[in-house]
């Protein structure tokens, strides 16, 4: 499409005699067209001389702007590089030329405008940086580097930075670099002689864009962004700026390496370079320390530049001033920079990009981003109209009335109309933002009786405390705190609770940023220390948990098993280092665990759904971590031969309901299908290599890491126990559990699901299972041998505490031994608790309100186990729960009070013992 068909709006002339003589120079131009270049004219006395000096070119051009574009930019690549300082000084006149009109009749949008000027400083900065190491290389000056090897630009980099970084160029910039040189490719001897020549080329590359001749200049060029740019030189080494940024470096170089990219040179290396600063700049937990960071360098740059005080348009900054384009930088990159270690999607680098993906991902509300993103675009429009004037660096309005009038003839709008709008737009921005990054100012709560207390006349000697940031962060969240605790049953119990919190957090300014800038978390610590001393005690050391309740769908409905498993494989696919995808695995779960926790805490879900959802979440982690551990494993020692391996869950992870803490029961089948060794760096023998390879997952699962660990394993439940192989192969367990096996482990079985591994192989074992479940059983055999199981559990684990809901006459394990008896008697396979005790039922054995008395009473017990492990691992005791512990008992189990809950437990456990001992036989006549 043409120039002339896509105008939109045109500027009116502000000096009608220069509007004229251009429309006099350029007879070619017509209608539309002429009014915009004649309108730009008699505004700009910049762009004014560009016409005259451009206006044969620029003819053609407007036929096909962006046609013109790409022609310019192919002649520059393929230019002679003893020409490149005139050549890019012409190309830079061009593109000035027509982004200018093209933006100033609304031909292309605002990122076409900023997308075109940082392209061309793109193709600047890599025919300068190309022409300035080819002299080296002349010279001999750059050890091993001939003519031919500039594509790589023998190790050395350019880092565009700031606008530059993000594409979005304005007017009359000045572009940001950093330089570096991947020093790796050089030998001791030849370092110092190719740093100096790299440190040359710089200088040379910065003179050829920024010298003004007589034929203009290309760009500014800032070399100040680099790493203690006071004592550095302009080239530095990747292994040196890396070490600076590990050490030293500070929340504005983290948002500065938001827009990082490499735009000429060795690309890959500067590729490889910003994904080992990636840790640097995203941080695996939500950062909202850095808001305190941006808001005082908010307040640094208002105080040095003098923009303080109330916005009045005369000779104000659009960039640094209230109001302005860097307020809405600041706030995006801030809001990037506290999440985006967590989630990569949030990594971008252009400002409406970000503000449109912090509103996908819901950290601002998508009419904030709206808002923002509209008042951005208009403030750069603003920009690129006041540097267009002279080319002039500028960021200020006018001083002078006469001022205003051309800007506004240039912006073809009026002027009333026009500073009206733009007041408030400056003010929006103001308070969308300043909200964000200055501390709440409403009034504290009133002291609460708590403040005496003795107990917080030790806290400044906890380790949280140490740092005088956090001291003063925690000053200004104490009143907070101690309000919400004083307003809870037992207030003196809720600080006690919080202090067990406080005395065990390694440190404090991370979390108490994050509690100041979302006060909702302070409830929901109130809360669970006030119910789980114990948890707070684990929330203490892993603190970071708290992220995932502000990350964005904490208290939506729970996403199932299968989508548990792709966030996690995803998650981990991100990781190249197993330790480190080691970690995250860690990281996720305890995350998801405590998000089932919490939910169950506030009565967002019952203990039936947190048990469904804590095997779940087990599951979803076998099934990601055991390819990963197969994965590293195979490194060493090759694939896995044969069909592979599975993971065969047994018990509570069988039957799909775990409770807090529970262990997991598996088993590892692998089939060798004929194999015999490994193929790998050093093969080993089948039965060796999954027997290692088992090893290595229960590692996985059981390492306690800075993390924590994920789980615990039991593989007690494989053949022959504890004395068997940890890993079986598919003949052995088709020959044990067909020839050897016990009616008890058979029983078992009931409950076994396979969780993890190859799908044939899954097939064959879930196949195999459920013919060796389906062969018909001897009813009296089978009860006989559940009377003597209970005898031996009774006989080795006593009768159990009174609160032990697990252990005991007519309590869960007794329950259900009983239902998976039914269960093996059907001949059915897999069925659970209810189905089991159902089928007793049509078995005879049991009657329909004996079957739905052990039903409740197991119901009552699980709902028991999983709060009370939910509160702590230790020994149940209702007089050391205090009153949030037992007020979560109650509501778990559906009872009003402890006592009423001791009075069910035993009544409803002594009935189902008196039901399982008359249905099975004594242990003595099954023996």
């Amino acid at each position: 499409m043409t120039f002339a068909s896509r105008i939109t709006r045109s500027p009116r002339p502000f000096a009608a005699d220069a509007a004229q003589d251009v429309r006099a120079a350029l007879p070619w131009a017509k209608g539309p067209v002429a009014d915009v270049i004649a309108g730009t004219a008699g505004c700009s006395p910049f762009l004014r001389g560009l016409i005259e000096k451009e206006g044969t070119w620029l003819e053609a051009a407007l036929d096909d702007p962006e046609a013109a574009v790409k022609t310019l930019f192919s002649d520059l690549r393929n230019g002679a590089l003893d020409q490149v300082a005139n050549d890019l000084r012409q190309a830079k006149r061009r593109i000035a030329l027509l982004t200018a009109l093209a933006d100033l009749g609304g031909v292309w949008p605002l990122e076409t405008v900023t997308g075109t000027l940082s392209d061309l400083a793109d193709l600047a900065c890599a025919r300068a940086l190309r022409a300035a190491l080819m002299q080296e290389v002349r010279r001999g000056k750059l050890p091993g580097l001939g003519e031919d090897q500039l594509d790589t630009a023998g190790g050395m980099v350019v880092l565009a930075m700031g606008k530059m970084g993000a594409g979005e160029l304005n007017y009359s910039s000045d572009i940001d670099l950093i330089c570096l040189f991947d020093e790796s490719r050089y030998s001791a001897d030849d370092f110092h002689e190719a740093r100096a020549g790299f440190i040359r080329a710089t200088r040379r590359m910065a003179a050829t864009l920024g010298d003004l001749t007589g034929e203009g200049y290309v760009f500014r060029t800032d070399l100040r962004l680099r790493p203690d740019p006071s004592v550095t030189p302009v080239c530095m080494g990747l292994e040196a700026a890396e070490r600076y940024y590990e050490s030293l470096g500070r929340t504005w170089e983290r948002a500065a390496y938001i827009k990082a990219r490499p735009c000429a040179g060795d690309i890959a290396a500067g590729d490889r370079f910003l994904s080992d600063l990636r840790p640097f700049v995203w941080r695996r937990h939500l950062d909202f320390a850095a808001i305190q960071d941006a808001h005082d360098m908010r307040l640094r740059i208002r105080e040095h530049k003098g923009l303080g005080g109330a916005i009045t348009l005369p000779g104000h900054n659009m960039k640094l001033g209230r109001g302005g384009i860097r307020e809405i930088e600041f706030f995006t990159q801030t809001r990037q920079i506290i999440a985006g270690g967590r989630d990569p999607e949030l990594r971008v680098r252009g400002t409406v990009a970000g503000l449109g993906v912090l509103a996908k991902k819901g950290w601002i509300p998508a009419d904030v981003a709206d808002a923002l993103t509209d008042h951005y675009r208009s403030h750069r429009e603003v920009e690129h109209r006041l540097q267009m004037i002279n080319d002039q660096q500028t960021h200020d309005l006018p001083d002078q009335r006469e001022g205003f009038a051309r800007l506004a003839c240039l912006m073809d709008v009026d002027e009333t109309v026009w500073r009206r709008d733009l007041t408030e737009r400056l003010n929006a921005v103001h308070e969308l933002t300043e909200g964000f990054f200055a501390s709440d100012s409403s009034p504290a709560p009133e002291p609460t009786p708590l403040e005496n207390s003795p107990i917080i006349a030790r806290w400044p000697r906890y380790p949280a405390l140490r740092s005088a940031r956090a001291v003063e962060i925690f000053k200004r969240l104490r009143p907070e705190i101690l309000s919400r605790l004083e307003s809870t049953a037992r207030p003196e119990e809720a600080l006690l609770a919080f202090d067990g919190f406080l005395a065990g957090l390694p440190a404090g300014v991370q979390l108490f940023s994050l509690f100041e800038a979302n006060h909702q978390l302070i409830d929901l610590l109130v809360d669970i220390t006030g119910t789980s001393p114990d948890l707070a005690r684990h929330l203490s050391r892993n603190a970071r948990v708290f992220d995932a309740v502000i990350g964005g769908g904490f208290f939506s409905d729970w996403p199932g098993k299968k989508a548990l498993t792709d966030e996690l494989t995803a998650k981990l696919a991100r990781e190249a280092d197993y330790e480190r995808k080691l970690d995250a695995a860690r990281r996720w779960k305890n995350e998801w665990h405590f998000r089932v926790g919490v939910h169950l805490l506030r009565g967002l879900t019952d203990a039936d759904e947190a048990s469904v959802q804590y095997a779940d979440l087990a599951e979803a982690t076998l099934a990601t971590l055991w390819p990963v551990v197969q994965a590293e494993f195979a490194l060493k020692h090759g694939a896995p031969p044969g069909r592979g391996a599975i993971v065969l869950g047994m018990g509570s992870l069988g039957a799909g309901r775990l409770h807090p803490r529970s262990d997991l029961d598996v088993i590892v089948i692998y089939d060798p299908d004929g194999a015999e060794m490994s193929e790998g760096a050093k093969p080993l023998q089948v039965r060796v290599y999954y027997a290692r390879l088992t090893q290595a997952l229960i590692t996985a699962l059981t390492a306690p890491m800075a993390q924590g660990k994920l789980y615990e394993v039991d593989m007690r439940l494989r053949p022959s126990g504890n004395q068997g192989p940890v890993a079986t192969s598919l003949v052995a367990f088709r020959a044990y559990q067909t020839e050897d096996a016990w009616n008890w482990e058979h029983l078992a079985l009931t409950r076994a699901r396979v969780v993890a591994g190859p799908r044939d192989l899954v097939d064959d074992v879930t196949a195999f299972r459920a013919e060796l479940l389906a062969a018909p059983r001897d009813q009296k055999t089978v009860l006989g041998d559940v009377a003597v199981m209970r005898a031996r559990i009774a006989g080795a684990k006593g009768p159990g505490a009174f609160w032990d809901p697990k252990l005991g006459r007519g309590r869960m394990q007794d329950i259900e031994l009983a239902a998976q008896a039914g269960a093996l008697l059907s001949c059915a396979g897999s069925m659970g608790l209810s189905e089991g005790l159902s089928a007793a039922v049509i078995q005879g054995w049991l009657i329909p309100t004996e079957a739905e008395h052990l039903a409740q009473t197991h119901a009552l017990c699980w709902g028991l186990q999983v709060g009370a492990r939910l509160i702590s691992d230790a020994q149940l005791d209702p007089d050391k729960l205090g009153l949030g512990g037992c007020a979560f008992l109650q509501r778990v189990t559906g009872l009003d009070s402890m006592k009423a809950l001791a009075e069910t437990l035993q009544a409803r456990t002594l009935q189902a013992a008196e039901i399982l001992d008359a249905a099975l036989p004594q242990a003595g006549e099954a023996e």
